[in-house]
């Protein structure tokens, strides 16, 4: 078996994440699409402390561009410009390409009933309203729930304990949502407007069908891409899948050489390196990334790759947080050097650093210089004026 260093495991990693590559002198559709080949999915999330959760991962890897490109991709098609990313359950709600939505209709039909017990209960009350539901989107195009219950002339019933405090007709759209016979056609102000799925997938790609088996062979494959090494458990957790599922898959993806079996030095499972990645001598540098990040959102593979042990604090009591709300780690030359709480604040131009903080050995002028120059080159790509440093955290004072 081929042995790595964990150093080179790290660069194979961030090469798959596009952390290796030039950054384009400008962005367009294409180098958009790029960074998004790169990590195969993009994690939506309705946080918008600093900017949406799927925006950040494409600025961190090409830098400042115009976020209606990815809109574009997303939630418009046109004759000249199809549709190419799609809305589905991936790694939790996520951009994926169109292309790869029939990998996924396994995971439909396990959730033709609903993704949990409060959409079963919902359709207890109202037996007919998945019906109800289909019929005035067919008929009035696409339509957030609102809407649609503005249609049907409901008064939103709403179950008692309800953490989000959903309609009823929102539960049903987001089961015929996650059932795959509704898609999300576009977003207004973050706001899906459901159509239906032949509306919005292809009809060469709506009418493929995949099994399970060849679908999560192909998913792990996926994974194994964007991740450039792996264990059995990043595999599995970059598109939420089952260990009964991706062992077999692995083991296939072996036999076949796409993946081939690595010992990377202080890792605790066997690796699985992809076919074709690439691991560059060094990698050059500086992004901030979003908590949501592909390369980070596995905490696990996180602490094991860069020895960096993080977890996002929005839910834990403002007086038990260790580093803010919604912090960013910063990659820096291939190491995560740092933990940087942001806030963007739209009304008064301003992006507000309340807090900068360095791993140890990192706590240098030089890290300090770097991480000004991406804090103003993210300013500017919010149409941010001015960069306003905190107090808290040992690499504020340099800043």
């Amino acid at each position: 078996m081929r042995k790595m260093s964990a150093a080179a495991a790290r660069r194979t990693a961030l090469a798959a994440q596009g952390f290796a590559a030039r950054r384009p002198s400008t962005t367009t559709r294409k180098s958009v699409l790029g960074a998004v080949a790169r990590t195969q999915l993009l994690q939506l999330d309705s946080v918008s402390a600093v900017v949406r959760a799927h925006y950040a991962p494409v600025f961190s890897r090409i830098g400042g561009y115009d976020r209606t490109l990815l809109d574009d991709a997303a939630w418009s098609n046109g004759v000249r410009r199809p549709r190419r990313l799609v809305e589905y359950w991936a790694h939790e709600a996520a951009l994926i390409p169109v292309e790869d939505w029939p990998l996924m209709r396994w995971r439909m039909r396990r959730y033709e009933h609903g993704r949990w017990d409060g959409v079963r209960r919902a359709k207890e009350r109202n037996p007919t309203l998945g019906k109800d539901i289909l019929d005035v989107i067919t008929e009035v195009g696409a339509a957030t729930a609102g809407e649609v219950e503005r249609h049907l002339e409901l008064d939103k019933p709403r179950p008692k304990g309800s953490w989000w405090n959903l309609s009823d007709t929102k539960m049903i759209c987001e089961q015929l949502f996650a059932a795959g016979e509704l898609s999300v056609d576009k977003r207004v102000g973050f706001a899906r407007h459901y159509d239906l799925a032949e509306r919005v997938i292809p009809p060469e790609i709506l009418g493929r069908d995949v099994s399970e088996t060849d679908a999560v062979r192909e998913l792990v494959l996926r994974a194994g891409t964007a991740l450039g090494v792996a264990t059995e458990t990043d595999l599995r957790d970059y598109y939420r899948l089952h260990r009964s599922q991706t062992e077999p898959a692995i083991a296939d993806l072996v036999d076949a050489g796409e993946l081939e079996p690595v010992e990377v030095t202080g890792w605790d499972k066997p690796a699985y390196l992809r076919a074709g990645a690439s691991t560059p001598r060094r990698i050059e540098g500086a992004a901030l990334l979003c908590p949501f990040d592909p390369l980070i959102f596995f905490r696990a593979r996180t602490e094991r790759i860069f020895d960096f042990h993080y977890r996002i604090e929005i839910y834990t009591p403002e007086a038990k947080r260790v580093h803010g709300y919604y912090v960013f780690p910063f990659l820096l030359n291939g190491e995560l050097v740092g933990r940087v709480d942001l806030r963007a604040e739209r009304a008064a131009g301003r992006l507000l650093v309340p807090g900068a903080f360095a791993e140890p050995g990192h706590r240098t002028p030089e890290t300090a210089q770097v991480l000004t120059d991406v804090l103003r080159e993210m300013a500017d790509w919010l149409e941010l004026d001015e960069v306003v440093i905190g107090e808290r955290g040992d690499l504020a004072p340099l800043l």
